[in-house]
């Protein structure tokens, strides 16, 4: 046995990407190969840069590659080439008829280290988010999770009698016949029932009725796998607790631009609010183009007055190029430190530099004309090659110069015709940067509602033809995200 070999088998959660835990990630983050359901969310993939995909299908009655096969390949890929990390992303919980038990079972006949990863289970989560608690004081105080699947064998509806809430997986296709038994078993048909598809995306579709009805509802609504069905009094509290499907971005299509490299915060917010979100990279971060260059400046940094940040990309750059000369935060030295707004003066936080002079309004503009520099004051603006003009405008009207110094560079990135295709339905577009606006007018119009961070951007999304645009009201992912909903007309009192 290889020293490295070792398989973890993490539950992915009910859909939404936001639910994996911490601990799942960690996991992703050291894989050297992953064996995917094809109900994880895409995005998780995200956390296992390096690691070798392999899709193992589990679409409900579909064909796909047998259990059998995956213990097997689980096996082999974690004895490869002198042992490898790998998880086994499962949609849900592992063990919450998710086979993990099989998986676990073939790694210890082969002598291969595991681990378990539980998940949050679509049991509970999908009537989470159509807002429905699986108990509720009064109510229910006892719940059951059973399989619709006939090949999983009946359940002993006799022995659920006493249960006060039964959740059903993986039974659409035999709903009717359930219900039929459960009625059979003693339960009154007037028994509130709801079956929730999707639960926890942005896809999700729940139909309500009674054991009686539900069959036919569902059928009425076009819901089929993956859904969970929940059979109980607690399925009356939905009108009254439901949240994420009538949250204002709930179903809409939301294009993100961002870089390749930049983290999912705006997308994970805006899931959050149950929109469907397109991540679209239309800009690429690039080293400097003279790193000697900014490391003399670099290496300066104490000689100036003042210490200008105007993005969270410069801000990590410019601890990345420190790090690598060997500095920390105290390469400052008595220099003071601007930031253009809260969402960059957070970042300096992060690395132990709280700044000396953030504008009451975000934005190049306002930091220029009020950064309280005097006359003859050494001023140094750490940007991209393609910082917006506005910094050194505002600070010229005042009689003031600024040096400016290249932490990195940007350049264009060209969409994929699936995510050119995507922008079509697309109802709002988020625009984050000048840049941003810029290339994703070149590659796809203006005809589009932007939500915009920033004056600078919204000065340049005008300028390049944009016209139904709405500002944030302050240069933070939730204020973009409300400009999202306002730029939709929906937002919420």
């Amino acid at each position: 046995m290889t020293a490295r070999a070792f398989v973890s088998l993490v539950g992915a959660g009910p859909g939404d990407p936001g639910l994996l835990t911490l601990r799942g990630r960690s996991a992703l983050a050291s894989a050297d190969v992953v064996l995917v359901d094809y109900l994880a969310a895409p995005e998780l993939l995200a956390h296992a840069p390096r690691a070798e995909v392999i899709y193992v299908g589990k679409k409900g009655y579909s064909p796909y590659i047998s259990q059998q096969d995956i213990n097997a390949l689980l096996i082999e890929k974690a004895l490869e080439d002198g042992g490898k990390r790998v998880v086994r992303l499962k949609g849900g919980d592992v063990f919450v008829f998710g086979r993990g038990g099989e998986e676990a079972q073939a790694c210890r006949a082969a002598s291969v280290p595991f681990e378990v990863v539980p998940g949050v289970t679509s049991a509970i989560a999908a009537p989470a988010y159509a807002g429905i608690p699986v108990t509720q004081r009064g109510m229910a105080s006892s719940f059951a999770v059973i399989t619709g699947r006939e090949q999983d064998g009946d359940a002993d509806y006799g022995n659920l009698s006493g249960v006060d809430t039964l959740m059903l997986l993986m039974g659409v296709r035999n709903l009717a016949a359930v219900a039929r038994k459960l009625v059979e078993a003693g339960r009154a048909p007037s028994t509130p029932a709801a079956t929730v598809q999707w639960g926890t995306t942005a896809r999700q579709k729940v139909a309500a009725g009674t054991l009686a009805t539900i069959a036919d509802e569902v059928a009425r609504a076009g819901i089929e796998a993956p859904a969970v069905t929940i059979v109980g009094d607690v399925v009356r509290l939905r009108e009254e607790l439901r949240w994420f499907d009538t949250s204002a971005l709930f179903g809409r299509n939301v294009v993100v631009t961002r870089t390749r490299d930049g983290n999912s915060a705006l997308a994970d917010l805006l899931r959050a609010k149950g929109a469907n979100v397109v991540e679209l990279p239309l800009i690429k971060f690039v080293p400097t183009s003279d790193t000697m260059a900014l490391y003399r400046t670099l290496s300066q940094l104490r000689s100036y007055t003042w210490v200008i940040l105007t993005s969270q990309q410069g801000v990590s750059e410019l601890f990345r190029h420190l790090e690598e000369m060997g500095q920390d935060a105290r390469a400052f030295g008595d220099a003071r430190v601007a930031a253009v707004g809260p969402a960059t003066a957070r970042a300096l936080e992060r690395h132990g530099i709280r700044p000396d002079f953030v504008p009451s309004t975000p934005g190049a503009a306002h930091l220029g004309s009020a950064l309280p520099a005097r006359a003859g004051a050494r001023l140094l603006h750490l940007a991209s090659h393609l910082a917006e003009p506005d910094l050194d405008e505002a600070l010229f009207a005042r009689g003031l110069t600024v040096e400016r110094a290249e932490l990195y560079g940007t350049e264009p990135n060209e969409p994929s015709d699936d995510e050119l295709a995507a922008l079509q339905a697309a109802d709002v577009v988020t625009l984050a940067s000048g840049s941003a606006a810029r290339a994703f007018a070149e590659v796809a119009g203006t005809n589009f509602k932007v939500a915009v961070m920033g004056p600078q951007t919204e000065k340049a999304a005008r300028e390049v033809g944009f016209t139904k645009i709405t500002l944030a009201r302050e240069a933070s992912l939730e204020a973009l995200v409300e400009a999202a909903e306002s730029a939709m007309g929906t937002m919420k009192g």
